[in-house]
């Protein structure tokens, strides 16, 4: 501990707050002093003295960041009833405090209120028992993490937020030192490639602080990413003396690790059992996986102080060593643990167990699909058989899933629920402040024209690079770029590196993805190395091609996105860098690397721990899930597919890029054929990717509680997934959802339906319902202004032609409409009729037609109605449906009129809604739209008649509840998922 004995007072006050929450901090420092010497300032003048000579990163300002920041995120402590990471919880924390408004203002100017999101938590209800009384009282392994985390780096904001995180998730697993027998089953959501690790340590930490005793980590089908899985436990949580256990330091595992000599493992200065904590035994090691234990099987056998207790009765559980196994989704491995398992004499049902599933969609029998038996991968079967085998053995395991998407198998495919649905939790994860996600890479809902996008303002024009429409081989240009890139950019981390002191990069990949057959893997590499050795990196030749595109791409785009980090002036400072990345890549004349089988992988070629790695990767499958691609830079993905899981997993460019993420760029294929159709890669990526913004935007609408009750429990999730991807249903015909979605409600919240009918007679049916209203939008255009904002600096404008229609006769057309599903819009719908005065009142709605002022636009008249402007729309890729209809400046007006209705000037009140109509011509697949239109009248059956409804804001009940489900079969109410011959469903 420090000399200082203010930091030292401190630091003992702090800790003591740490769980019990802010308190007087006089008091506590007046009563603390008594045993510190020489006698410190205990008065607050002193301790905003100190601070005020502080600065970021002194002890004292940093000790403190931690604790207040660690209040800023709790989520629902007993002392403050304000929403975490505001500036009301803030408030609460100095009052506690008792602080005077000077030292309030000074600890807020070093200390700014933490802005970030907090993870989204569907829920059953639970019995509280992970309470900070508990957590205090047994604390040893998770605050070595913590310190762990924080000799990394990790700044006070990302370790208060994993806390918050973990502890949603460790507070529904149920309590190990119970005598009740509870399994609790969990599916934590983060995103690809974003540190879940990081989470699913620090729930292990808790959970054996807590008292479980026993943790299968089940960490993917690959011998690498099972000694990756380990090596991160043993480095950031078991530490050096659980792994020597008194044994020679040469004797080792990771003896021949550069980290285990470099002080990289965490040390407890001692065995933990002897320090007055509890052991670590690790039934794996880096480089074995689990191994049957014959006579050995007494490491498995659990200690007990009391003979007469149970394990899991307290007087024991705190006693005993907790074990530690990592191992594969392999049949072999986990048959030899159970069989182990059943000789024990430990009674199983005494065990407190933690199961780690990471890509748990990977265990799901789910995957099992025909086509995947065809290809030999039915292996997922068995394993998913073992995994419901464990559970039933070990009454005590919690189960917890991990995946990188929220459609994952595990909840949406019928046919093991039983086994591992969530059924007591899903925690959605926020995406980490520096992770580089959908959002890097697309303008989702940009209002910046393209004239105007700039590579400061644009996502995509600063990383994203196109693949002109090729075949074959012809996309020569293209890889050569992509390939310079990859050159450039190593040039300048080289340059970083000598001028600026937080560059380090051990790691700098690139990766080329255009195929899933091994074959034509091996003839790319073969081409990219032919192609390295010819492209003239150190001659003048290719030399003029890096000096183009540094001052063409490079250096704008880092011109404007460097965050800080050192940045060439000129192409001459990166010239003299490009030697050494030159030999870096390819000094060993191998620049490429093939990752496209689980040897390539096992054998060490792509293993980013032993040692640094820049090269090209050319892989397919085995790069997509699970193996994280260290220092990726440059990615070049043709490969087409219509499965969006598919699409979604191969999302390799996402992820945390500190120091480099201006020279990140994604060539991707804009027109890549797929038999008969051409598809947009990168629009793919983005419809998919919407959809899981949308759904975990859904999510946390639906996960406030209301009266203490949860809205949406996780049985009930299946149907709400989807609405977002109607292909996704139960694959056997003879299964159902048992949670039947029936009513959306959207106070203030935009309604856009998309699964119109496209049948050409039910087209016109519907025009026809429509008619009347459209008959009364003859008046001249309303001028509509949106003016500057963060979208845009500029004023947009667009005319529409407008009328007030009454709630009756909208909801009356709205209700006569066809759709190709009607379960989608149903649930809005109810609502919708309900606004009569039922449920709220909504009298009117402004009827809004944008009219487009483009010289290409298309005007007719729609069965006599006058004339408009008519959109033309694609269908968005892997659904018969459009994606959005709604112009960006159409609907950020709409939702001024919202927020500003009843203001003078104003064109609608409180009790008014907004609806937003377009007559849409349907051009999937470049169908013509001219002849849709004779002498300025359009065909009615090819006019689809699309709309977005804004309800007010006071179109709720007092009850303010979102959702709701029924049961189909109300016998089977907690059941997601049902046969349909066990029982008629309720009508």
């Amino acid at each position: 501990m420090s000399d200082d004995p203010t930091l030292r007072l401190h630091t003992i006050v702090l800790a003591a707050l740490r769980q019990a929450g802010p308190q007087p901090l006089a008091r506590g420092l007046g009563y603390w002093a008594q045993g510190v010497e020489p006698a410190p300032d205990t008065t607050e003048e002193g301790f905003r003295d100190r601070l005020l000579g502080g600065y970021a990163g002194h002890p004292l300002v940093e000790l403190w960041r931690r604790a207040v920041t660690a209040w800023d995120f709790a989520g629902a402590p007993a002392w403050s009833a304000s929403p975490p990471c505001t500036d009301a919880r803030r408030s609460d924390i100095y009052a506690l405090l008792a602080l005077d408004e000077r030292t309030r203002k000074v600890l807020t100017e070093l200390v700014p209120v933490a802005v970030a999101d907090a993870p989204t938590v569907i829920s059953t209800e639970f019995t509280p028992w992970y309470t900070p009384a508990a957590q205090q009282s047994r604390n040893w392994y998770w605050p070595a993490y913590e310190r762990v985390l924080e000799r990394k780096g990790w700044h006070a904001e990302a370790l208060a937020a994993l806390d918050e995180a973990t502890d949603r998730v460790v507070e529904r697993l149920a309590n190990p030192a119970t005598g009740t027998v509870y399994q609790s089953k969990g599916l934590v959501v983060g995103h690809v490639q974003s540190g879940k690790t990081a989470n699913f340590t620090g729930v292990i930490a808790k959970a054996i602080d807590s008292g479980y005793r026993l943790v299968i980590v089940l960490a993917g089908t690959l011998n690498l990413l099972r000694q990756q899985t380990q090596r991160r436990l043993d480095m950031e949580l078991v530490g050096r003396e659980n792994i020597l256990r008194g044994g020679d330091e040469t004797e080792s595992d990771y003896a021949d690790d550069p980290e285990w000599h470099r002080g990289g493992f965490l040390t407890h200065g001692g065995l933990p059992s002897v320090l007055g904590a509890f052991d670590i035994m690790r039934m794996t090691t880096r480089d074995n996986d689990y191994r049957r234990l014959l006579q050995g099987i007494t490491a498995l056998e659990f200690e007990k102080q009391e003979p007469a207790l149970p394990l899991h009765d307290p007087r024991n559980l705190h006693r005993s060593a907790a074990r530690l196994m990592v191992v594969k989704k392999n049949k072999t491995v986990l048959t030899k643990l159970l069989k182990d398992l059943k000789k024990i004499r430990t009674p199983l049902a005494e065990i407190p167990v933690l199961i780690i599933d990471d890509e748990s969609d990977q265990a799901s029998v789910n995957t099992s699909d025909p086509r995947k038996l065809r290809e030999g991968k039915a292996e997922r079967t068995a394993i998913n058989g073992l995994v419901s085998s464990l559970l039933a053995q070990l009454p005590r395991a919690q189960y917890v899933g991990y995946t990188a998407t929220p459609f994952a198998n595990v909840f949406i495919d019928p046919s093991d629920t039983a086994d591992i649905f969530p059924k007591d939790f899903i925690v959605s994860l926020p995406a980490p402040p520096d992770y580089m996600g959908i959002r890097a890479f697309h303008d989702l809902d940009s209002g910046i024209p393209w004239s105007e996008r700039t590579y400061a303002n644009s996502q995509g024009k600063a990383h994203v690079r196109d693949i002109p429409p090729t075949s074959g081989e012809a996309d020569g240009a293209s890889l050569q770029q992509a390939m310079d890139a990859f050159v450039l950019s190593a040039a300048v981390k080289l340059y970083r590196e000598r001028h600026d002191p937080r560059g380090v990069y051990p790691h700098h990949t690139m990766l080329v993805h255009e195929s899933v057959r091994t074959a034509d893997h091996r003839a790319l590499a073969e081409r990219l190395t032919a192609m390295w050795h010819s492209a003239g990196y150190l001659g003048p030749i290719g030399h003029a091609r890096l000096r183009t595109l540094f001052e063409t791409d490079f250096a704008p785009v880092s011109a404007a996105r460097h965050a800080g980090y050192a940045t060439p002036a000129s192409f001459a400072e990166v010239a003299e860098h490009i030697g050494a990345a030159y030999i870096r890549i390819g000094g060993d004349e191998n620049p490429v690397l093939v990752v496209n089988s689980d040897k390539d992988i096992e054998q060490g070629t792509a293993d980013f721990d032993k040692r640094s790695l820049w090269k090209i990767l050319v892989g397919g499958a085995k790069l997509s899930r699970g193996f994280t691609v260290e220092g990726l830079t440059i990615s070049y993905y043709r490969r087409t597919t219509t499965q969006a899981d598919t699409l979604m997993q191969m999302g390799r460019w996402f992820g945390f890029r500190k120091g480099y993420r201006d020279l990140v760029r994604l060539y991707i294929s804009r027109s890549e054929a797929y038999g008969k159709k051409e598809i947009d890669l990168y629009d793919a990526f983005e419809a998919v990717c919407r959809d899981e913004e949308s759904f975990r935007a859904e999510l946390d609408r639906y996960a406030p509680l209301i009266d203490g009750k949860p809205q949406v429990t996780p049985a009930q999730v299946p149907p709400l997934v989807a609405q977002h991807l109607p292909w996704l249903k139960p694959t056997s015909a003879n299964k159902m959802y048992n949670a039947e979605l029936i009513e959306i409600r959207s106070p203030g919240t935009w309604i856009e339906p998309a699964a119109y009918a496209g049948q050409p007679a039910s087209v016109r049916r519907n025009a026809e319902r429509w008619q009347p209203l459209l008959a009364e939008l003859g008046g001249a255009d309303v001028p509509f202004t949106n003016p500057p904002d963060s979208s845009s600096a500029l004023v947009r404008r667009f005319p529409a032609r407008t009328t007030m229609v009454g709630h009756g006769r909208l909801v009356s057309v709205l209700e006569s409409l066809e759709w190709s599903r009607p379960d989608l819009f149903q649930p809005h719908l109810t609502y919708l009729k309900q606004l009569d005065g039922r449920l709220a009142r909504v009298d009117d709605w402004l009827l809004v037609a944008p009219q487009l002022v483009a010289r290409d636009r298309l005007q007719a008249t729609v069965i006599d109605s006058p004339p408009l402007s008519l959109a033309q729309r694609s269908k968005a890729p892997f659904r018969d449906s459009f994606s959005r209809v709604t112009g960006f400046e159409h609907r950020v007006a709409a939702e001024r009129l919202i927020a500003e209705a009843g203001r003078a000037g104003s064109l609608v009140n409180p009790s008014q809604g907004v609806a937003l109509l377009y007559p849409v011509l349907d051009i999937t697949g470049d169908r013509p739209v001219h002849d849709a239109i004779t002498d300025g009248v359009a065909d009615a059956s090819r006019v689809i008649m699309a709309f977005a409804l804004l309800p007010p804001r006071s179109a709720i009940d007092t009850k303010r509840r979102l959702v709701h489900f029924r049961a189909k079969i109300s016998a089977l109410r907690d059941a997601p998922i049902v046969d349909v011959r066990e029982a008629p469903a309720d009508r």
